[in-house]
């Protein structure tokens, strides 16, 4: 009997004790027999022969490591470039840790260890095996310091590491991480991939970070070439670059010119992108003015109601979504599905109930309609202070909302606005869907074009009143849903939109849903380009200026109403 690995096993028949096989193993005949020995012997070599060159890979690691114990940066730097020439597969992730401050050395034994903040100390694991070592005290490990050179090295060699990631994203944030820091080597390297990579924006990355070295180290002929493949790259490094070839006395007049021209031309593209960046901003804009408008462009065109609550049915839908996602804390993508009808009812029911308890004892008297919503406004606000607090409250935006659409490195579209923009336009379509393709809709165009007569061939005015207040007071809740993703939820959240709704309702036409959308995306682009050099509070000045002079000379607005809103 023998033992391997801890097994007790027993002689194969016909061999000595040292085939054995262990006695646990099944056994089919010879043949089995053979097989399992066969395999074990195939192991044992395999071993044998893996591992010194795992030692040499350990040993020349931990050589490397070993070098940065020391005070003089410039040999740590020196170290920092064998632990990158080792290729070994975990040199990355150690040189990742020494640049976030997690390598750090034992000071009982010397070891390198990893690092991470636990109570009282750190949770520590061996920087070269991996292994799990417990919870020291933080005096019991020394820090491995390093300056802005050593970082622009470590930045340099862990983006190389990363050119062959799968991900095309990954490769390029390593390529741009590289450009302007090559050396002929590396340069050589991104040569190479930029014959077999798949993906164009990686290539031009790649073709920037190349013709940027040949900038540098190139000839005249290598430098006209690279200014020629710089002239259409919007990369902030290589304008830098030609900006000081451009502006370099020494440099051949040739040179000065092409730098010069790709210049301009890159300002050019520079200022158009900016300029598409800030008609973005706009229309963002626009949508939340659009969302927070329409409803009250139903009330006011319909009813004839000055509704000055209409900010705190906006706010009430806010706190819905707020919420909602504290009823489905795990499910944030789906809270958003679900907080959409929820503000929807909540707002309607309290509309109806506002026009059921207060307007409808006012209709015609519109002074009185402003004081009377004015005061059920304080009262909204002062009931969710009640209820919720006056701080206030963060509504989370969900995975899928969150992050950007980078188009290059100047324009960048923010995915909440790009769903905002879409949702506004989803509203408006089934707002108008519902007014053209509804019995609610028909009776509420022929209530807004002539009450009586509508009246007289059995509308039911009252019932349309109610109703029409809680579509628009609706739709304002929804919109509420939409703000919370783009501010803070707080008693004072509708104050901020009930001026600018009027000013849309006001300027577009006064109960067209047409006249809402083209006013609200107007003034938010006109908004938005006036900010830059006005102030954001001047900006709105000018607007309202801009929408009282517009209205002495269209008073009914952009889309004049017809019926009896334009009669009144």
């Amino acid at each position: 009997m023998c033992t391997i690995f801890g097994t007790e096993c027993a002689p194969f028949a016909g061999m000595g004790s040292r085939h054995a096989i262990c006695s646990t193993l099944p056994m089919h005949g010879a043949a089995t027999a053979d097989f399992t020995l066969a395999g074990l012997v195939v192991l044992v070599v395999a071993l044998l022969v893996a591992s010194p060159a795992v030692r040499a890979g350990d040993d020349a690691l931990a050589a490397a490591l070993a070098g940065l114990d020391t005070r003089s940066f410039d040999a740590k730097a020196r170290a920092v470039e064998a632990i990158a020439a080792t290729r070994d597969p975990r040199a990355a992730g150690l040189l990742q840790a020494l640049l976030d401050g997690r390598l750090m050395r034992a000071k009982a034994d010397d070891r390198f260890v990893l690092a991470d903040d636990a109570d009282g100390g750190y949770a520590i694991t061996d920087a070269l095996s991996g292994a799990v070592l417990g919870t020291v005290g933080k005096r019991k490990l020394a820090r491995l310091s390093i300056n802005n050179a050593l970082r622009t090295q470590l930045r340099g060699f862990i983006a190389e590491a990363a050119l062959d990631n799968p991900d095309a994203a990954t490769r390029r944030a390593a390529v741009e991480a590289m450009a302007g820091h090559l050396d002929g080597d590396s340069r050589a390297v991104l040569d190479r991939l930029r014959g077999s990579e798949p993906d164009a924006r990686v290539r031009a990355a790649l073709d920037t970070a190349i013709a940027l070295y040949d900038l540098e180290q190139g000839d005249d002929d290598a430098q006209t070439a690279a200014i020629a493949v710089l002239r259409g790259s919007l990369d902030p490094v290589a304008r830098g670059r030609l900006a000081a070839i451009a502006e370099d006395p020494e440099a051949p007049r040739a040179l000065q010119a092409a730098a010069s021209s790709a210049l301009a031309s890159i300002e050019n593209r520079i200022a158009t992108y900016e300029f598409l960046q800030m008609v973005f901003f706009g229309l963002s804009l626009g949508s939340v003015l659009v969302l927070a408008a329409i409803g009250l462009a139903i009330t006011f065109g319909v009813m004839g109601v000055i509704n000055m609550a209409h900010g705190e049915l906006i706010m009430l839908g806010a706190y819905t979504t707020y919420v909602v996602q504290l009823a489905m804390p795990n499910h944030l993508g789906w809270s958003l599905a679900v907080a959409v009808p929820a503000a929807f009812l909540v707002a309607a029911l309290v509309g109806i109930a506002i026009e059921r308890g207060v307007i409808r004892f006012l209709y015609g008297r519109p002074l009185e309609t402003l004081l009377a919503t004015f005061g059920v406004s304080l009262v909204l606000q002062q009931a969710v202070r009640t209820i919720f607090s006056p701080l206030n409250r963060s509504v989370a935006t969900p995975a899928w909302m969150s992050g950007s659409l980078e188009l290059n490195s100047v324009l960048s579209l923010t995915y909440n606005r790009l769903y905002i923009m879409a949702f506004a336009l989803i509203v408006f379509a089934a707002l108008m869907a519902v007014l053209r393709y509804t019995r609610l809709g028909l009776e509420v165009r022929a209530v807004a074009q002539n009450r009586a007569m509508a009246r007289a061939i059995g509308v039911r005015g009252a019932r349309v009143d109610a109703l029409t207040f809680g579509l628009g007071s609706g739709v304002a809740g929804v919109a509420g849903v939409a703000l919370s993703q783009l501010t803070n939820v707080g008693p004072n959240l509708g104050q901020a939109y009930i001026v600018d709704s009027f000013m849309v309702v006001v300027f577009g036409g006064v109960g067209n849903l047409w006249g809402t959308l083209v006013a609200g995306l107007g003034l938010g682009v006109a908004n938005k380009f006036l900010e830059p050099w006005a102030g954001a509070v001047m900006a709105k000045i000018l607007v309202l200026v801009f929408i009282i002079v517009f209205i002495q000379k269209r008073p009914r607005g952009l889309f004049p109403q017809r019926g009896r809103a334009a009669e009144s």
